[in-house]
Formats: C-alpha cells, sequence, structure tokens
C-alpha cells in the first residue's frame, strides 16, 4: 500500500502549525520589541537610572513565566488546551497595558509580572502534540521555533523606528493589541484538540518528575536557554568593541545569521523526521553548540568571526529548539503532556534568568572567558546525556479528521 498520503502533512496539521506559529509570534513579537529600546526610555523615569530595576524589569516576565507554566501546562490537561491559552493571553494583554500606563519604573515592574503570568507555552506546545501526527510533529515544532527567531530579527530592525514613532508606552500598547489578535486566532483558525483522559494532575507530575528520558530533556533545554542569554551579556559589547559594529546596526549580524541558520535547520529536521535520525542530528547539533562555546572563547576574531560562529549557534539553537519539544511530547503520556510540557518551559525560563544572572557575574569576576567556558562545560555533560538517551519510536495514527 502506498505511504504518500500519510507521509505529508494533513490540511489539518498545515493550518496547525501555521496557526500556533501565528500565536507564539505574535505574542514574542511584543515581548521582543522591548528588548533594543527599554534601558533607553527607563532613563527617563523616576528610579530609571538604576540598573538593578532596569534588570528586574527586564526579568520579571521570565521569573513569573517560571512559577506558572507547570500550573498552566497542568490546567490544560484537566480543563483544555483552548481555555487556558485564552486566559493566559488576556494576563498577557493586561499586563501590557499596566505597563504602558505606568508612570515609574515599578509600574513597569508590577506589568511585566502581569505579563509573564500568562505561561501559555506550554499549553500551546501541548496542543501542537495533540493536533499533529508523531511523524509530523517536528515539523510543526520547527514552524513555531522559526517563528519566533523571525520575530526576534523583525524587532531587533523594528524596535528603534517605533520607538521614535510611538515611545515606549506605545509598544507596550502594540504588545496587548498583537496578544488580543492572537486570542481571536485561537478561537477562530486554530483547529480544536481532540479530548484525552483526565486524571488527578498529582499523578501526572509523578509521572513526569520520575521518568529519566524527560529528565534528560529538560536539563537539555535547561543548558540551551542559559547558554543563549548568557551570549547577549557578552555579544553586543564584542560586536561594538571587537567587530567596530554600532548598536544601530546590530541587525546586520543578528538578521543574516538567523536566516542562514533556517536554511541549514530546515533539511537536518527532514533527515532526522524521514529517515529516522532523530537521535544522530540531536546530539550533532549539541557537538555543534560544543564547537560554537569553544569557538566564542578561543576563536571568534573580528566582526566576521563573531557572525560565523553567531550563525552556528542559531543552527544548532534551531534545530534543538523544534526537535526537543517534539520528544518531550512522544515520551509523555497523552494524559500528562501538558504537565510534561509545564515542567520542559518551567526549565527553559530558570535557564534564561540564571544564563544572564550567572553569565554577568562570571564576565564581571572572571572575564568572558569564563562565560564561553561554563557554556562548554554545560554542552559536554549534555551531549553525555544525548548519548545515553533513548529515543522513542515512532507511533503513527490516523491523518485528523479536519475539523
Amino acid at each position: 500500500m502506498s505511504t504518500s498520503h500519510t507521509d505529508r502533512m494533513s490540511s489539518q496539521e498545515k493550518r496547525t502549525g501555521i496557526s500556533l506559529a501565528a500565536v507564539f509570534a505574535l505574542r514574542m513579537l511584543g515581548l521582543f520589541l522591548i528588548l533594543p529600546v527599554f534601558s533607553i526610555y527607563a532613563k527617563e523615569l523616576p528610579s530609571g537610572n538604576d540598573m538593578a530595576l532596569v534588570g528586574i524589569a527586564l526579568g520579571a516576565y521570565g521569573l513569573t513565566q517560571a512559577c506558572l507554566q507547570i500550573a498552566f501546562g497542568a490546567a490544560s490537561d484537566r480543563f483544555g488546551r483552548k481555555p487556558v491559552i485564552v486566559f493566559g493571553l488576556l494576563l498577557f494583554v493586561a499586563g501590557s497595558f499596566v505597563a504602558a500606563a505606568a508612570n515609574d519604573i515599578y509600574g513597569i515592574i508590577a506589568g511585566r509580572v502581569l505579563q509573564g503570568a500568562g505561561a501559555i507555552s506550554a499549553a500551546v506546545t501541548a496542543l501542537a502534540a495533540d493536533l499533529t501526527r508523531e511523524q509530523h510533529l517536528t515539523k510543526v515544532m520547527a514552524m513555531i521555533g522559526s517563528s519566533i527567531g523571525l520575530v526576534f530579527a523583525i524587532s531587533m530592525v523594528g524596535a528603534p523606528l517605533l520607538y521614535v514613532l510611538v515611545g515606549m508606552p506605545g509598544i507596550f500598547v502594540l504588545t496587548g493589541i498583537l496578544a488580543l489578535l492572537a486570542v481571536v486566532v485561537v478561537l477562530r483558525v486554530v483547529p480544536t484538540a481532540p479530548k484525552v483522559p483526565r486524571q488527578p494532575v498529582w499523578q501526572s507530575f509523578v509521572e513526569v518528575l520520575t521518568n529519566r528520558q524527560l529528565l534528560r530533556l529538560n536539563f537539555g533545554v535547561f543548558a540551551l536557554h542559559m547558554m543563549l542569554t548568557a551570549m547577549w551579556v557578552l555579544l553586543p559589547v564584542k560586536l561594538i568593541s571587537t567587530g567596530g559594529l554600532p548598536v544601530a546596526e546590530h541587525w546586520k549580524v543578528y538578521l543574516p545569521a538567523l536566516l542562514v541558520s533556517f536554511i541549514i535547520m530546515v533539511p537536518a529536521i527532514i533527515l532526522a523526521e524521514r529517515f529516522a535520525r532523530m537521535k544522530l542530528i540531536f546530539n550533532a547539533a549539541i557537538v555543534l553548540l560544543l564547537a560554537v562555546q569553544m569557538g566564542f572563547g578561543l576563536l571568534a576574531g573580528g566582526l566576521y568571526g563573531l557572525a560565523f560562529w553567531l550563525m552556528l549557534f542559531f543552527v544548532a539553537f534551531n534545530i534543538l529548539e523544534a526537535t526537543q519539544p517534539s520528544l518531550i511530547s512522544r515520551i509523555a503520556p497523552p494524559h500528562a503532556k501538558g504537565a510534561a510540557l509545564g515542567v520542559y518551559n518551567t526549565t527553559q525560563s530558570v535557564g534564561l534568568f540564571l544564563g544572564g544572572l550567572i553569565g554577568g557575574i562570571l564576565a564581571k569576576y572572571a572575564g568572558a572567558g569564563a562565560v564561553w567556558g561554563a557554556g562548554a562545560v554545560l554542552s559536554f555533560v549534555w551531549l553525555l546525556l544525548g548519548l545515553t538517551m533513548s529515543m522513542p519510536p515512532p507511533r503513527t495514527r490516523p491523518a485528523p479528521v479536519p475539523a
């Protein structure tokens, strides 16, 4: 019997990938637009010259995300994906408008805390897993991951212009409007997930937290996002001091690196899925990540060297960012996917926060080499865990009936 039909993504799976990627993109664009310009705006506010408060305002989002990802993921197992996603997006909208109306740094911190309380990442990725067959799940996750990378690039280019046109309050209002648009996409465009059996939340967490394969993946996303934020502690300064590139032109490095990395990532994902080479591609990406840490620490010279290693970092990052949620959803029991992805996204948020904190401390007291060295150690430990990991067998199911 021909398998050509089942090897293709169904129309519903394509709709799932595109619509959930749009939800992530609309939400993340609002967050990324803030990053390149907030420290400039903060100087106009009372206490805005206190860099600790500026750092708290930027990091508060990640902290509340870390605290609530598990709760939102478990709630999506219990009450359904879409209601939880919509509720989280509305919290994000409320936080955006609170920040827009704030007259001081403390009001913006409160808004950022409320934005982070809409911790929907686990529920969205669980919904993607519910609506997608195993053999196409990594493609859908790649769509979501690629949308995040693209809006990051767009925000690096567009944020300074928007700041001139509408100011920081206007950008916060725009983030709220984009999140409201994401609510419309969830309700009107995203397909409805099939119902799965529910069971007590505590039992789901026992299964998740005692599964060694899931624990390996949780360490991986923690390490990956620690390295990501630690890199951004150093790289912008390096582009200025070593690369001779003004801040306003940093997008000229970021955008090509992201685009080239996507071109390389796509055939790697196809190879992993179509030819059952997931473990090979997964561990090769970790090896590449280890090489990047060593390259930044020992070999990166001028502007072109920094751009080269950044491009390779994004290749590894995008492959791992796409494959890990797919593996989580395949390993986790169907009734505990939300809980598993909640734990996964919590460790991701903790990694983001600690990467900036520890990266900054290491850079200040031990130099940039210590930051890259710590990243290399994390990569090596992760590689050992990856080499001993058992990849789940493919579990095909019939193509979803179009909604």
